[in-house]
């Protein structure tokens, strides 16, 4: 059967709208970070964890009492010759911005609103939340905050398994071993926030839910 002409056009018309323009990327990456690293700032003022490399670098920062910015970018670092080998240049690269940006704003963010103490509970939903908002915007925009969010982009692209599902197992390693450094009751309020962020990645980035790229 031979197509229609008519059809074609139409798609491509529809291609060239969904893709985005360079300041659009530009924006996201800005948008997203800044999303992602306030709610971090949450999270570490509650003094909770999640998962992910955030999830790590929190942890660890807990336990030496080092700087998150920092312990954020060299748990990151190996995850990058991954992101470079199985998703190419373009990603590897607004992956590496993103994770600098969030390492700056960390800064940004101590300095603006000074020393916070939040309730664990409030700052586990809507840290995760905000970390949520900020993944999907640099997933639509091919990058991510490295490490997890690499392997879940991976097994989605690769397998057709659920990004969020498989950051989902991944991060019940990261919670359950947040025992060794916090309370039982601030493990089991990271284990809901954990929740709520992966859910929502979960039903919000999967195959034919966004055109855009």
């Amino acid at each position: 059967m031979r197509k229609n002409p008519r059809m074609s056009s139409r798609e491509s018309a529809a291609t060239a709208e969904a893709r985005h323009s360079a300041f659009d990327d530009v924006l996201a990456i800005l948008t997203g970070t800044a999303v992602a690293s306030t709610g971090l700032f949450l999270l570490k003022s509650g003094v909770v964890v999640t998962g992910g490399t955030a999830g790590l670098s929190l942890l660890l920062s807990y336990a030496t009492r080092q700087s998150f910015a920092l312990v954020f970018i060299v748990v990151n670092t190996p995850f990058f010759a991954l992101a470079l080998w199985k998703k190419g240049w373009v990603f590897t690269l607004r992956t590496i911005a993103s994770v600098l940006l969030v390492s700056g704003l960390s800064h940004i963010h101590a300095s603006a609103f000074g020393s916070l103490v939040l309730p664990p509970l409030y700052a586990s939903l809507v840290g995760n939340a905000l970390a949520a908002v900020g993944v999907l915007i640099l997933f639509r925009h091919r990058a991510s905050l490295g490490g997890f969010n690499i392997i879940a982009l991976l097994a989605q692209e690769r397998l057709g398994w659920r990004a969020g599902y498989v950051q989902l197992l991944l991060d019940t390693v990261i919670v359950v071993s947040a025992l060794a450094v916090v309370p039982l009751s601030s493990v089991l309020v990271s284990a809901v926030g954990a929740l709520v962020l992966n859910v929502s990645l979960a039903k919000n980035h999967r195959p034919g839910r966004y055109l855009g790229y």
